[in-house]
């Protein structure tokens, strides 16, 4: 299987690090233009350098109407967007007051939402496009400690399809992308204390948390970034035509359903 997104235009939020780099990395070695997009200028221009070739960046904050406007003044077009910019925060519910809930809301999900009103439109009028949304097994296993995220990562997931819906016939697809616990540098930070502590290895740290917190995974273990990159350069692909309106497991197992 060959996936050449050459000629095309990427952009990844959220993708200085982790997950979100990982996908960049993917889509500029299937030949796309990729621009990078995080909001601290060197972790930008590193991320950059990293990936090299056609790759640019842009410093926005998208948790903010006013750092949408600078993404899309400096990318006017994109034929793939991966709307991947995330955060959790471990809270008890009666702990998480308003301003965790709308940060929460902010980041995983109108940074979306104002993507989708102003990309979706364009790759309509360009009869073809990718428009990905980072979900979450917890949209379905809803954290008890983390409510609030899990939530916010449900609403992606409707968010994907709802747009699907609206895009039908037009040559663009919307899909979203569920990763189970994935050994990110953001989990690797929240299991560092333990990591510390035991003197393993962070992968074997990150085993044992999957096994204890997350007992459904079949593969009782974190996925890499990589592999969760995978699911997205493939959907971004022309190769996925077909496949809108889903909600795809890069989960490990964890989700025990059917479907």
């Amino acid at each position: 299987m060959n996936v050449d997104l050459s000629g095309k235009t990427a952009l990844v939020t959220g993708s200085t690090e982790g997950i979100g780099f990982a996908v960049a990395q993917g889509l500029a070695k299937a030949g796309a233009a990729v621009v990078i997009n995080g909001r601290a200028q060197a972790k930008v221009d590193a991320a950059v350098a990293r990936i090299g070739g056609s790759a640019r960046g842009v410093a926005a904050d998208l948790a903010t109407a006013a750092g949408h406007d600078l993404l899309v003044g400096e990318v006017p077009q994109a034929d793939i967007v991966v709307s991947n910019l995330g955060i959790f925060q471990p809270i008890d519910f009666f702990d998480a007051d308003d301003a965790v809930w709308d940060r929460h809301w902010q980041v995983n999900v109108m940074a979306g939402v104002r993507l989708a009103r102003f990309y979706l439109p364009k790759m309509q009028a360009a009869g073809w496009g990718r428009f990905l949304l980072l979900g979450s097994e917890s949209a379905f296993n809803i954290p008890a400690d983390m409510i609030h995220y899990g939530v916010s990562k449900t609403a992606d997931v409707a968010l994907a399809r709802g747009l699907a819906k609206r895009m039908a016939g037009t040559g663009v697809t919307v899909n979203s992308v569920l990763p189970g616990p994935t050994l990110s540098e953001g989990v690797a930070a929240m299991l560092e204390n333990e990591r510390a502590a035991s003197g393993k290895p962070i992968e074997e740290v990150a085993a044992s948390f999957v096994r204890a917190s997350r007992s459904t995974s079949i593969i009782q273990r974190a996925a890499s970034v990589e592999e969760v990159a995978n699911m997205f350069v493939y959907l971004a692909s022309p190769l996925a035509s077909a496949t809108t309106g889903a909600a795809l497991r890069v989960d490990g197992g964890v989700i025990d359903t059917l479907m």
